[in-house]
């Protein structure tokens, strides 16, 4: 039993980091549909229904990262805004 942990990474370890990078790409994924639906002056339900399946897919997810008490060390570029330069 010793042995076979040797071989073996740590395997919750590994799923974690792939639910983080899943999250991440989800988030992109959601920010461009909720940008795409914004952009385009006459939207569809097509296209809302897009961006509300986004948001949900990304929830699900990141509901699944809290019950796993995962933590993410970098900050998502979408939550960093460049349109003004104080940081007050």
């Amino acid at each position: 039993m010793f042995f076979n942990r040797l071989r073996h990474p740590d395997v919750k370890q590994e799923y974690d980091d792939r639910l983080l990078e899943l999250i991440n790409h989800l988030k992109e994924e959601w920010d461009h549909a909720a940008q795409t639906q914004e952009a385009v002056a006459d939207s569809d339900m097509e296209m809302e229904q897009e961006t509300a399946l986004a948001r949900r897919k990304y929830f699900f997810i990141y509901k699944e990262a809290r019950i796993r008490k995962i933590k993410n060390y970098q900050i998502q570029p979408s939550v960093i805004s460049y349109d003004h330069d104080n940081f007050e």
